[in-house]
């Protein structure tokens, strides 16, 4: 069943465009939309959610993408975002990977840091890969955003998944730590995003 986590219908108000953010998660909404700041009257477009089953499809993050948006445009046609997001370490050849999300529901963030354990290699990089399809007859577009880090003990926030435990390079606070301008301005997300902003003339 199609549960929309937004009040937006599909008609088109004050001449703004509708892309619909293939996503259950409020607060990944809530982070595109401060991004592409499509809250601003002179934005063209507008951003809405909507959580719909898509088939967990195995994979390298490149393939799983492109499958996962196939799958959304044939349930909803266009146009539509999808997203991905990685978590890789380096020391297990860049597991876990798009399977990020299925070991935090297994082990929780104690059990990410006790993977690294026997390794003196804690660095990881994030990894978010955007799809962006007009309709499902059209091109399917690309976007890829990668911050590099640190593996750490979680501290900050714990509500926004492994927040807590990246800490990005350059930097002495994680994700979890530091204030939402901060994040959204060196993420991985934000720069996957900061690529779709300039594919779609977005200022």
């Amino acid at each position: 069943m199609n549960n929309p986590t937004d009040n937006n219908n599909n008609t088109n108000t004050n001449n703004k465009t509708f892309i619909t953010f293939i996503t259950g998660n409020r607060n990944k909404l809530e982070e595109v939309r401060s991004i592409l700041k499509t809250n601003q009257e002179d934005t063209h477009y507008n951003i809405k959610s909507l959580d719909i089953d898509l088939p967990e499809v195995q994979g390298e993050p490149e393939y799983v993408i492109q499958e996962k948006c196939k799958s959304a445009s044939l349930q909803l046609n266009g146009p539509i975002i999808v997203e991905d997001t990685s978590l890789c370490f380096n020391a297990l050849g860049g597991l876990p990977g798009p399977y990020i999300k299925w070991f935090m529901k297994k082990i929780g963030l104690d059990g990410l840091n006790k993977l690294l354990l026997g390794y003196e290699d804690k660095t990881i990089e994030a990894k978010c890969i955007f799809a962006y399809q007009e309709n499902r007859d059209s091109q399917i577009h690309y976007f890829t955003g990668i911050t590099k880090g640190t593996l750490v003990e979680p501290r900050g926030n714990m509500n926004f998944g492994w927040d807590p435990v990246f800490l990005p390079e350059g930097y002495n606070k994680t994700y979890g730590e530091m204030d939402n301008e901060t994040k959204n301005s060196i993420s991985h997300r934000f720069k996957a995003l900061q690529l779709l902003k300039e594919f779609l003339n977005i200022e």
